[in-house]
């Protein structure tokens, strides 16, 4: 069983989303705990980058911050070396083509193995072309996660056929961020996903209450929250650890 699915293995999997590098990454690494303290199962950390195409204002501002204050990759990975000498929970990386690509994929995956990172999740890598990179992140342990949109469609089997670790599934058109009300049918879309694949399936893109938390998790396998943790880091700054393990607890009890 790999990492990734161990974060399921007891019922539903909170998975909460924090930028590497906002507020410094000492900051980063007190959250990560923070929120595995709290209840979290599974955690996306993102590597901050210049055009995150798939992100809103929030974690744009959030990816800035970090950049800004002389976030690396090469820094993130020293994070996660001392961050592992106190948890070995499941994580993965959330980030784009460019950054991995210009790293040079085996150095990149390599050092992924070396901190045991389980996945990575890449919005502008389409499933037509992730075998770009898959066949060198699973000879180092790391499963590419596949993500399915209310635009897949016809896609939505063949995509999730061949998933590994979990699968995304986007909860809306658009970007990420905060949404009060999500009218797409992921009722169909779970359905379609369940038929032909056990790999589990986690929505996320604009979930923010519990009330939303618990009607997601009704339909999937997991819950993915991201802009509204980064809301409360760059509220509270680097006093957002209680803020952040109050908000977790809530949204895991909720589900």
């Amino acid at each position: 069983m790999s990492k990734i699915a161990d974060a399921f293995k007891n019922g539903k999997a909170f998975i909460p989303f924090i930028t590497a590098g906002d507020q410094g990454l000492d900051k980063t690494k007190e959250f990560i705990l923070t929120m595995e303290r709290a209840g979290a199962d599974l955690i996306e950390i993102g590597i901050p980058f210049s055009d995150p195409i798939a992100e809103g204002v929030v974690i744009q501002e959030a990816d800035i911050r970090a950049l800004s204050a002389g976030t690396t990759t090469d820094k993130v990975f020293e994070m996660l070396r001392n961050l592992r000498r106190e948890t070995d929970m499941p994580l993965v990386f959330m980030t784009y083509l460019n950054p991995v690509f210009h790293y040079g994929y085996e150095k990149f995956f390599s050092l992924c193995e070396e901190v045991n990172i389980s996945g990575i999740i890449i919005p502008d890598m389409p499933y037509e072309e992730k075998k770009e990179c898959e066949e060198q992140a699973l000879e180092h342990g790391v499963e590419v996660v596949s993500m399915i949109a209310p635009t897949s469609e016809e896609r939505i089997k063949s995509i999730a056929k061949e998933a590994r670790g979990f699968i995304y599934v986007v909860s809306s058109m658009g970007v990420t961020g905060i949404r009060t009300e999500i009218k797409t049918d992921l009722k169909s879309i779970l359905a379609a996903i369940k038929e032909v694949t056990d790999v589990p399936a986690a929505i996320g893109f604009g979930i923010h209450s519990p009330e939303q938390a618990r009607e997601m998790s009704r339909i999937a396998d997991g819950v993915i929250v991201g802009s509204a943790i980064i809301k409360l880091i760059e509220q509270y700054g680097e006093n957002a650890a209680p803020h952040i393990e109050e908000y977790v607890k809530n949204m895991k009890a909720a589900m």
